[in-house]
C-alpha cells in the first residue's frame, strides 16, 4: 500500500463492471450481507478494502414501509490491519424495542467475530424514506463497509411531484482513502478521492470511470443523496439544474428550490431533478472544503448524461450559487410540535455540552469516549440503571421516560475540525437552532437525525430537542469517524428501569460478547 499501482486496463473493467452490478440491483428486506476483504480500485488505485456482497460500497437494501427487516450479517474477513469482527448500524432507524439490533459496538452489542453471523431483526412500522448502514466498530467503515438504504411509502405524499424513484435514483458520496484507516494518520487531512456512486478520481488517476447517472429529457426525478462519508462534508450541485428537496434524513420537508447544498456526514436529502434542459452531457460536482478539491480532470465530480447525448465528459461550466440551501428553511412536510415550552431551557431536562481536544482525545463535557469492555445495553440488562453505575465513567447520561430533552452545543474553538456533524441514534430531534444561526424556532423547525453544529467563529450554539419515548441506551456522537474514535461521544441512557422489558434480546445477541471476549486480539 506504499506504492501507487494502476491496474491494467481489463482488471480496471472488471472492477467497474463489478460496481456496476453493484448499484444495479437492490435487495432487502430480507437478506443476506456477506463481509469480506478484497483488492478495489474504485478510483483506479488499487487497496484493500472490505467489502459487502463482493462490493465496496455495499448494495442497496430496499424495502416498505411497514416491513420487517431481517439482515443476517456473515462475517468472513481475514485482515486484521481492518479489523477481523464487525458491528452494523441501520442509520435513522428507530430499533424501538430492538436497541440490540441498533449496531454500535460496546453500546449496544459485542462485535461480530469472523467465521460467526449475526441476524439483525427490526421492524419499520413507521418510517420511510432514505437511510443507510455502516460498520460501527472503530473506524472500519472508512475502509469499505457502508451502503444505501431505502424504505419506500407507498402512499408518499409527494408522490406527484416525480416521474422516477427507483435503484438509479440513489445517489451515494463517499471519502476514499489510499490507506487503510488504521495505517493512516489519526485524522487524515483530506481525503484522495470523492467516490460517487463508487466511482471517482485521484489528482494521480485522471482516467478513472465516473458514475453516469443517466435521465430522459423531460421527466423528473427523485434523487436520493446519501452522505457516507467518514470526515468532510460535500457541496453538491448538479449544472444547469436546480434541486427541489422534499426529503431531509427520512423527514419529508416542505418542497424548498436550491442550487446547491452542503450536505455533512451521515446526512440525506432527496430531491427532485427536472430533466428539461437541452440534451447533453452535465457535471454533478460533490466539492470536499479540505483534501483532493477542484474539479480538474473531473474529480469530486460524477456525469448526468441525457438520454441521447454522445458517451463523452461534459464541458458544462459550474455557475455562481444563488440558491444555497439553509438548514433554517427546512420545514416538515407536517406539523411536527417541538417538544417543551418555546424558551431556551423550556424542557425537562437541559443539557449544554462542552467540547475539547487534548490534543489525542475530544471531550464533552471532561468525559471522552473510551468503548467499555460490557455493553452499555447489557450492563443495564445486568441491573445497573444510574449514571455512576454505567461505564465509562461520565459518558453515560440517563434520561428519564417521556420527558422533553434539550441538547446544546456550543462551538468552541477548543474543538478543532468544525463543523462536527452529531448524530443522534434512535430517534429524530428538532434543531431548534441551527448553525449559521442565532434565531430559536420553536414554531416549524426541520427535524433529523444529523446535525451540523457550526463553528466558533460564527458564534453557533446548536440545539436540538427530541422526546424519550424510545426506551434503551442511544449513541451519540459526532459522525466524523476519526472523531468518534477520539472519544467524541456520549451514550444517551434512556429510560433504563424499563430498557430490558422493552428490548427482549435474541439468545444470539447474548452469545455474541463470549464469542468476541475468548478471541486473541489479533483476531479481533
Amino acid at each position: 500500500m506504499t506504492g501507487l499501482r494502476l491496474l491494467p486496463s481489463f482488471a480496471s473493467l472488471a472492477v467497474a463492471v463489478s460496481l456496476a452490478l453493484n448499484v444495479l440491483a437492490a435487495i432487502g428486506p430480507v437478506t443476506d450481507l456477506t463481509i469480506t476483504d478484497a483488492s478495489v480500485a474504485p478510483d483506479g488505485f488499487q487497496r484493500e478494502a472490505v467489502v459487502v456482497n463482493g462490493g465496496a460500497p455495499g448494495p442497496l437494501i430496499a424495502g416498505k414501509k411497514g416491513d420487517r427487516f431481517q439482515i443476517n450479517v456473515k462475517n468472513q474477513m481475514s485482515n486484521h490491519t481492518m479489523l477481523k469482527s464487525t458491528s452494523i448500524h441501520w442509520h435513522g432507524f428507530f430499533q424501538k424495542g430492538s436497541n440490540w439490533a441498533d449496531g454500535p459496538a460496546f453500546v449496544n452489542q459485542c462485535p461480530i467475530a469472523t467465521g460467526h453471523s449475526f441476524l439483525y431483526d427490526f421492524q419499520v412500522p413507521d418510517q420511510a424514506g432514505t437511510f443507510w448502514y455502516h460498520s460501527h466498530l472503530s473506524t472500519q467503515y472508512c475502509d469499505g463497509l457502508r451502503g444505501p438504504m431505502v424504505v419506500y411509502d407507498p402512499n408518499d405524499p409527494h408522490a406527484s411531484l416525480y416521474d422516477v424513484d427507483n435503484d438509479d435514483t440513489v445517489i451515494t458520496l463517499a471519502d476514499w482513502y489510499h490507506l487503510a484507516a488504521k495505517v493512516g494518520p489519526a485524522v487524515p487531512f483530506g481525503a484522495d478521492a470523492t467516490l460517487i456512486n463508487g466511482r471517482g478520481r485521484s489528482t494521480d488517476t485522471s482516467n478513472a470511470d465516473l458514475a453516469v447517472i443517466k435521465v430522459t429529457q423531460g421527466k423528473k426525478y427523485r434523487f436520493r443523496l446519501v452522505s457516507m462519508s467518514c470526515d468532510p462534508s460535500y457541496t453538491f450541485s448538479v449544472d444547469g439544474h436546480s434541486m427541489t428537496i422534499i426529503e431531509a434524513d427520512a423527514v419529508s420537508t416542505q418542497p424548498l428550490e436550491v442550487d446547491s447544498l452542503q450536505i455533512y456526514a451521515g446526512q440525506r436529502y432527496s430531491f427532485v431533478l427536472d430533466a428539461s434542459q437541452p440534451v447533453d452531457n452535465y457535471w454533478i460536482r460533490a466539492a470536499p472544503p479540505t483534501g483532493t478539491t477542484g474539479f480538474a480532470n473531473g474529480i469530486n465530480s460524477a456525469i448526468l448524461r441525457y438520454d441521447g447525448a454522445a458517451p463523452v465528459e461534459p464541458t458544462t461550466e459550474q455557475g455562481t450559487s444563488k440558491k444555497p440551501l439553509k438548514e433554517t428553511d427546512l420545514r416538515p412536510l407536517t406539523s411536527m410540535p417541538v417538544p417543551g415550552n418555546p424558551v431556551a431551557g423550556g424542557v425537562d431536562k437541559a443539557i449544554n455540552f462542552a467540547m475539547s481536544f487534548n490534543g489525542t482525545n475530544f471531550f464533552m463535557n471532561g468525559a471522552t469516549f473510551v468503548p467499555p469492555t460490557t455493553p452499555v445495553l447489557l450492563q443495564i440488562m445486568s441491573g445497573a440503571q444510574d449514571a455512576k453505575d454505567l461505564l465509562p465513567s461520565g459518558d453515560v447520561y440517563v434520561l428519564p421516560s417521556d420527558a422533553t430533552i434539550e441538547l446544546s452545543f456550543p462551538a468552541s474553538p477548543n474543538a478543532p475540525g468544525a463543523p462536527h456533524p452529531f448524530h443522534l441514534h434512535g430517534h429524530t430531534f428538532a434543531v431548534v437552532r441551527s448553525a449559521g444561526s442565532t434565531e430559536y424556532n420553536y414554531e416549524n423547525p426541520i427535524w433529523r437525525d444529523v446535525v451540523s453544529t457550526g463553528t466558533a467563529a460564527a458564534g453557533d450554539n446548536v440545539t436540538i430537542r427530541f422526546r424519550t419515548d424510545n426506551p434503551g441506551p442511544w449513541f451519540l456522537h459526532c459522525h466524523i469517524d476519526f472523531h468518534l474514535e477520539a472519544g467524541f461521544a456520549v451514550v444517551m441512557a434512556e429510560d433504563t428501569p424499563d430498557t430490558k422489558a422493552a428490548n427482549p434480546v435474541p439468545q444470539a445477541w447474548s452469545d455474541l460478547c463470549p464469542i468476541y471476549d475468548a478471541l486473541d486480539p489479533s483476531d479481533q
